[in-house]
């Protein structure tokens, strides 16, 4: 599981992600996408599932109304999704 804002500006950005690219790599377990909707990665990047449809088979995820510090601001919520993710 990886749990980073910057994932996003990570995959512009990486030589190895651009090789994975280029060799057709994709990830192939369920792959879960949670953001916070009062942040600014959809200003500055857009659509975070857009992003990972290129990268993942089974995707799932959506926004939770959070600001950039998720597990402070709504660790109920983002609990839940995880359990609820890992359970399925």
């Amino acid at each position: 599981m990886q749990c980073a804002g910057t994932t996003g500006r990570a995959l512009a950005s990486t030589a190895t992600h651009d090789a994975d690219r280029r060799a057709g790599r994709r990830i192939g377990c369920p792959t879960l996408v949670l953001w916070a909707a009062r942040d600014d990665l959809e200003d500055l990047y857009g659509d975070p599932l857009a992003i990972w449809r290129d990268w993942a088979d089974d995707l799932r995820g959506h926004a939770l109304n959070s600001g950039h510090h998720m597990t402070e601001e709504v660790p109920e919520e983002l609990a839940a999704e995880i359990r609820g993710f890992l359970a399925a």
